[in-house]
C-alpha cells in the first residue's frame, strides 16, 4: 500500500495549506480527497506537489507492505 501521510508532515513544516494548493497552486480539490484517502494518484500528481514543496518523492509517500497492514 502506498500511504501520503508524509505528506501533510512536509506541508505544515513548509507553511503550505490545503487552501493554498487549491487557490494558488491549482491542485484540484479532489486530489486532495484522494491523497487524504491514501488511493492512487498520476506521476503529474505527484510531480507537482513535490515541485511545489520543494521535495523529493519519498518525501511526501512511502510503500507499506501489505502483511504491516494486517498485522
Amino acid at each position: 500500500m502506498i500511504t501520503y501521510r508524509k505528506l501533510w508532515q512536509v506541508m505544515e513544516e513548509k507553511g503550505i495549506t490545503q487552501y493554498a494548493l487549491i487557490k494558488k497552486h491549482h491542485i484540484s480539490p479532489a486530489q486532495i480527497t484522494r491523497l487524504k484517502r491514501d488511493e492512487s494518484v498520476s506521476t503529474h500528481t505527484i510531480d507537482m506537489f513535490c515541485a511545489i514543496l520543494q521535495c523529493d518523492v519519498g518525501d511526501i509517500m512511502e510503500h507499506i507492505p501489505d502483511a504491516a497492514i494486517e498485522e
